[in-house]
């Protein structure tokens, strides 16, 4: 279910009877990182300009999380599961049918969801010598996609395949009585030759080369070019899966809970459990979002809807760490804690509720490889009524100093909501 963003109303009467607890998640994905010796030997996190995390830290408590399990890919999707409080083990199908529960893509039991990535590829090798220059084509626009796909549409759509658009680079395909297969995903594998990851099977590497046909030429990619923007030059398949099956986030905790995020999977993950989407004017899953916009939704969420619980995914660190820029990856981090953090915790002091907040990546984004691993993630957790731990700043060293662990992270979900002890 969906609520829009609302404007605030003037002359709100409210009456408080009875303080309830508020449980806050906000997570930048891919936030951590290895240490930079641009950076004097401190990671991006560290070295960022961060005074909202830094005074909940002298307050917060300081560790290390585990969020993907042993043998399991290291995904957002995996990763957002368990920090969500979902054993992936138990509820992971795939990535592709969790965002298609996100555009209200109708799935039966015996369709398989692929991922639809429009991408950019070399232009000028066979198909299967191409390299992969740029998984997300420029942050191409979701108008600019909806372009490129409806021609790709027109001449592979058929009644086993069926597209539909998603956000920016991000899309989806429904096989009829499909077969799930280990399908590459395109941001572990840039700058790389993609033919020792293509796709066994016959037809969808088929749409693949296809797709590059349609689109190398198009006018709109010519354009783009001009322009000095990538290509989406190609459709890329991963993330296969079947429908998923997420239990109601309100029936397993108890929560009345609010999802803001301007990426498919995190909505659609919120969509299978029951929770509330806000849709944010001007969210895109980029380095330049409406981080303010992110900020007063959550807000709004807690202390005008009354929700119990919101969750607030950032994309913007692990879309720089993806493309290798230290720079931005570092303005991100930054952004994430001046527009968005500092607003929520100044505005939730102003109302007088209590809340507990936690801060954490979701997975590290190396600038090195530009894709994911599954380390342990630096976690930092707030409670507005009193202090958690001693003192030490939030970043990767310290917390891996902590000598605190959390070896599953879908329990964290527990510890966030005093379910457990801490």
């Amino acid at each position: 279910m969906e609520r829009k963003l609302r404007g605030r109303p003037e002359n709100v009467l409210r009456v408080d009877l009875v303080r309830y607890m508020k449980y806050i998640v906000i997570l930048g994905d891919g936030m951590a990182d290895e240490p930079q010796e641009a950076l004097g030997g401190k990671t991006p996190l560290e070295a960022a300009v961060t005074p909202t995390m830094d005074a909940l830290a002298q307050q917060g408590e300081v560790g290390l999380l585990k969020t993907i399990p042993e043998g399991m890919s290291p995904g957002s999707d995996t990763a957002n599961l368990a920090v969500m409080g979902y054993d992936p083990r138990e509820y992971y199908t795939g990535r592709s049918p969790l965002e298609a529960l996100s555009i209200g893509v109708p799935m039966k039991d015996t369709d398989v969801a692929m991922r639809c990535n429009l991408v950019t590829l070399s232009e000028d090798e066979p198909y299967e010598a191409k390299r992969i220059i740029d998984h997300s084509s420029d942050e191409i626009s979701t108008e600019d996609a909806a372009v490129l796909l409806e021609a790709v549409r027109q001449e592979l759509e058929n009644e086993t395949y069926q597209f539909y658009v998603g956000t920016s680079y991000r899309h989806c395909v429904i096989w009829a009585n499909g077969k799930v297969e280990t399908l590459a995903a395109p941001h572990d594998h840039l700058t790389e030759v993609i033919g020792p990851y293509l796709p066994e099977n016959p037809v969808i590497l088929g749409m693949m080369k296809r797709s590059y046909e349609i689109l190398s030429n198009h006018p709109l990619n010519l354009e783009r070019k001009a322009r000095g923007l990538n290509p989406a030059n190609s459709c890329w398949f991963w993330g296969a899966g079947t429908k998923p099956m997420v239990t109601s986030f309100e029936e397993k905790y108890g929560k009345k809970g609010t999802m803001i995020s301007a990426v498919d999977l995190l909505k659609g993950i919120a969509v299978g459990a029951g929770m509330h989407n806000v849709i944010v004017p001007g969210a895109n899953g980029g380095l330049h979002t409406n981080y303010e916009g992110k900020a007063q939704a959550a807000v709004d969420a807690l202390l005008k809807e009354n929700d119990d619980f919101v969750y607030v995914h950032l994309e913007g660190p692990d879309e720089m760490g993806h493309q290798g820029s230290l720079e931005r990856k570092v303005q991100a981090i930054e952004y994430l804690d001046a527009r968005v953090i500092r607003i929520v915790k100044e505005q939730m002091d102003a109302s007088g509720e209590p809340y507990r907040m936690l801060i954490l990546p979701d997975h590290p984004t190396p600038l090195r490889i530009r894709t994911h691993t599954g380390d342990p993630v630096p976690y930092l957790l707030y409670d507005s009524t009193k202090k958690l731990g001693d003192g030490r700043p939030y970043g990767e060293k310290s917390a891996a100093q902590s000598g605190i662990l959390r070896e599953e992270g879908f329990r964290m979900m527990d510890v966030l909501l005093e379910k457990m002890a801490g």
